[in-house]
């Protein structure tokens, strides 16, 4: 008897066991992923396309600006959903993906909404995988949506690569560059790659962060040309992009008062490189009767002191000043905007941020002038001003809770804790505080 009581009493033991250990393991399918932020969101729009998230592999994500972290936690995502994405709300729930980041990419993800409509609407299709019809060597350079498509590529995949083609500049480059279309998966791009007439490497000079390069698209003039007479069209059929012939319009039209006086006034334009210069500079004749015709008075002008930017504060410059770089009154109403919303720039990181503006020609300011943030107005978030907060664009959607819980707990370190901000709104919160 006893020992049929011992051995019921061990079964039992080992069943209860089991049933701890299998609610534990139950219970850890429902423990969130950790929060995870972006090491590179800076992808410019211009790159981006329409694409299926189902479609796309790690190297993909990766091109996308995610981390290899992120990327896996997509693609696991991915799995416990089914081993496919059916909408966009479903994407968006992706804990590696922040609301900035689903932002950017929403307009461009071939996916329904909701996962009602996806249910609603079993015609919705993905890209179609096609192997891919290879028959000679090529410049795709020279490629039309056609002759993608007629490779094996879906309408919307030719259409992705023509776009980043032109966000390029109108040229691949090299094979290096082409591989970088993150449309273009691996497999794919092993495919295509021994029949790709381009050169190996990108060259040194090519301009990566503006992401056109003169040097590619050049087209040297037959004829000597007269630059007071060139419209946006006719700086464009010289190699220039639209933006930067808009700019050299702007520039001898508005800084010249209509006319290119000198070859150094055109020199003296920021998006006309030192190559491009002297590569124009032979057919470049300035017309004295254009000039002429151009000036507003006849009279001499005085000559205005140009501003030296390697001097300029960027906390201190002017929208005048920003123009004289090149910038439009669109860029340069956004920036002085934003700078007199948060009281100065603390990084130049912050003033990229900016809304509206000209990124490349920006840039290009930013690596001359210098950034002094030692007048800015900073504060503790015990001590700050009321209105203050409301008002500053990095605070105001916190303020409330600050100027409560500053009540009860007058300690910054309490009063972080108790607001539970995501790390990046943290990060740009302590810019102005001390």
């Amino acid at each position: 008897m006893k020992k049929n009581y011992y051995q019921k009493m061990a079964f039992l033991g080992m069943l209860l066991l089991m049933l701890l250990g299998f609610q534990k393991y139950t219970d850890k399918s429902d423990e969130p992923f950790p929060e995870v932020t972006f090491i590179s969101e800076s992808l410019p729009l211009e790159s981006f396309s329409e694409f299926d998230p189902n479609d796309l592999d790690e190297n993909q994500w990766q091109k996308l600006g995610f981390s290899e972290k992120q990327t896996a936690t997509i693609l696991k995502y991915k799995k416990i959903v089914g081993g496919k994405f059916l909408s966009k709300e479903q994407f968006k729930k992706c804990f590696a993906v922040s609301e900035e980041k689903y932002s950017q990419l929403s307009s461009f993800i071939l996916l329904p909404e909701t996962n009602s409509e996806a249910k609603g609407n079993s015609g919705f299709k993905s890209y179609e995988k096609k192997s891919l019809n290879i028959t000679r060597k090529f410049n795709p350079d020279q490629l039309s949506q056609n002759d993608w498509e007629n490779m094996g590529f879906s309408e919307k995949q030719a259409a992705a690569i023509l776009k980043y083609k032109n966000y390029l500049g109108g040229s691949f480059v090299s094979k290096e560059k082409f591989k970088e279309c993150f449309i273009i998966n691996e497999e794919n791009y092993a495919k295509l790659e021994p029949y790709l007439i381009l050169p190996a490497k990108t060259p040194a000079n090519f301009n990566a962060y503006a992401g056109k390069s003169n040097s590619f698209k050049s087209k040297t003039p037959q004829a000597s040309f007269d630059p007071n007479t060139l419209d946006v069209n006719g700086w464009m059929a010289l190699g220039f992009s639209e933006k930067q012939a808009n700019v050299i319009v702007n520039y001898r039209d508005k800084n010249l008062k209509g006319s290119f006086k000198t070859l150094d006034d055109i020199k003296n334009c920021f998006v006309i490189s030192a190559e491009k210069f002297e590569e124009l500079k032979p057919f470049m004749k300035l017309n004295t009767s254009t000039m002429a015709k151009n000036s507003d008075d006849k009279k001499p002008e005085p000559k205005q002191e140009k501003t030296d930017f390697s001097k300029t504060d960027m906390n201190s410059i002017t929208f005048k000043q920003l123009l004289e770089f090149g910038l439009d009154e669109k860029s340069a109403g956004s920036m002085i905007g934003f700078r007199k919303k948060l009281g100065g720039f603390m990084t130049k990181d912050q003033i990229l941020e900016t809304y509206n503006i000209d990124k490349e020609l920006v840039q290009k300011l930013l690596s001359i002038a210098p950034l002094d943030n030692s007048k800015v107005e900073r504060h503790t978030l015990v001590d700050a001003p009321e209105e203050w907060l409301k008002n500053h664009p990095y605070f105001k959607y916190s303020a409330d809770k600050i100027i409560y819980y500053r009540i009860s707990n007058p300690e910054d370190k309490k009063i972080w804790k108790l607001l539970k901000t995501k790390p990046e709104y943290e990060a740009r919160m302590r810019l102005y505080l001390k």
